[in-house]
C-alpha cells in the first residue's frame, strides 16, 4: 500500500469515528432516537451510488426518502465520505448499498454499523474480473480461433460488481431490496412487493428487447475502457475486450493495447466505446491507429437529471446495435 493510499485510508476512518460521534449528538438533539424515519413518517434510505439509489425510489414510491451518497456526476470508485455522510449511515432506516464497488462506503458501513441494510451482492452471484464470463458456446473455442484471449480485460483478480447492466441480476436485486423495505416498514408491506414485482416486470422485458435487437448482430465482439460490461456481455453471448481493468483508472501495457489490436481486426470490430463521464484519450488514440469509430457506452454509475435506469439502457442497446452491425 502507497503512503497516500495509507494516509487516504487513515483519514477516512478518522472520519468515520468522528461522524459516529457527531451523529450519536445529533440524534439525541432531535430526538428521533434512531428510528430511520424522517418526521413525515417516511423511511429515510442512504444509496450508495445511482443503480441502488433508482431500485429504492422504484420500489419505496411515496414512502420513503432516498439520499444517495455519490452526487451525480462524481466517480463512484473514488468516493470519500464526509463525517456527515458517515453519520446519516447510521440514522438511516436502511442502507442500500454494493460491497466491494466503493471502500469508503465498506468502511464506513464498518464503523457506523446500520441497523439495517440492503447489500445488493447478498442477492446475487458476483463473478471474477478476468474470468471468461461468455460461456463455453463463444469461450476457449473463439479464443484459440483468433489467436487472442477472451478474459474480459485487463489484469486484476477482484469480483466484478457491475451486475446492474445484466437486467435479470439487477431484478433478483430489485427483489431483495424490496423484502428489506417491507422488514423495515411492514405497514406498507404490501406496496413494496407489488412495486418490486412490477419493477422485476419491466426488467424482464428490457432483457428481451436486447435479445431480441442482438439476435441479427453480424459481429459479437465490443472493446470499452473500462471492464464494465462483463455481465452485460455474458447475458446476450457478447465479448467484451476492454482497455483497462475494473477500475477505469488503471493503465493499459503497450501488450494489452497490441493485444486489442489484434482483436479488433481478428473480430471486424467498429467501435471504441468509452464513458461520457471518462477521458476519451485512449479510445480515439485506438481508434486513430485502426481507423475506427468511437461511441459512448454508459456504465450507468450515474445518470443525468433527465434519464433514468432504462432510458439510458436503451441508449446502450441502440448504441451495441451499431457497433455490432444488427440490423
Amino acid at each position: 500500500m502507497s503512503v497516500m493510499n495509507a494516509s487516504r485510508r487513515l483519514i477516512r476512518t478518522v472520519s468515520a469515528a468522528t461522524a459516529l460521534g457527531v451523529g450519536t449528538l445529533g440524534l439525541t438533539a432531535c430526538g428521533s432516537g434512531g428510528s430511520g424515519a424522517e418526521e413525515d413518517g417516511k423511511v429515510n434510505v442512504v444509496a450508495s451510488f445511482y443503480p441502488m439509489q433508482f431500485l429504492a425510489q422504484q420500489i419505496g414510491g411515496e414512502h420513503v426518502e432516498v439520499e444517495s451518497l455519490t452526487k451525480p456526476g462524481t466517480e463512484p470508485h473514488d468516493l470519500e465520505l464526509s463525517p456527515k455522510q458517515t453519520a446519516r449511515l447510521s440514522e438511516a432506516g436502511l442502507v442500500v448499498y454494493l460491497k466491494g464497488l466503493q471502500p469508503a462506503v465498506d468502511e464506513g458501513i464498518q464503523q457506523a454499523k446500520p441497523e439495517r441494510v440492503a447489500e445488493a451482492s447478498s442477492y446475487t452471484e458476483l463473478k471474477k474480473h478476468g474470468e471468461d464470463v461468455h460461456g463455453e458456446e463463444h469461450g476457449e473455442e473463439h479464443g484459440e480461433e483468433h489467436g487472442h484471449d477472451h478474459s474480459g480485460g485487463a489484469g486484476g483478480e477482484g469480483t466484478d460488481p457491475h451486475v446492474w447492466l445484466d437486467p435479470l441480476r439487477y431484478s433478483k436485486i430489485a427483489k431483495g431490496v424490496g423484502e428489506e423495505l417491507a422488514k423495515a416498514d411492514p405497514a406498507h408491506k404490501a406496496e413494496y412487493t407489488k412495486n418490486a414485482r412490477d419493477l422485476s416486470k419491466r426488467l424482464k422485458e428490457l432483457d428481451k428487447e436486447f435479445k431480441d435487437a442482438l439476435k441479427s448482430k453480424k459481429s459479437d465482439t465490443f472493446i470499452t475502457t473500462h471492464a464494465a460490461f462483463g455481465y452485460l456481455a455474458e447475458r446476450y453471448g457478447l465479448h467484451e475486450a476492454a482497455v483497462s481493468g475494473i477500475d477505469p483508472d488503471s493503465e493499459p501495457s503497450g501488450a494489452r493495447m497490441k493485444e486489442l489490436h489484434k482483436i479488433a481486426e481478428a473480430d471486424d470490430v467498429d467501435t471504441i466505446f468509452f464513458e461520457a463521464s471518462a477521458s476519451d484519450k485512449t479510445a480515439k488514440t485506438l481508434a486513430s491507429d485502426l481507423n475506427l469509430k468511437t461511441g459512448v457506452l454508459s456504465p450507468l454509475e450515474s445518470v443525468k437529471k433527465d434519464q433514468d435506469y432504462f432510458s439510458v439502457m436503451h441508449q446502450n442497446l441502440i448504441s451495441l446495435r451499431t457497433a455490432l452491425g444488427a440490423d
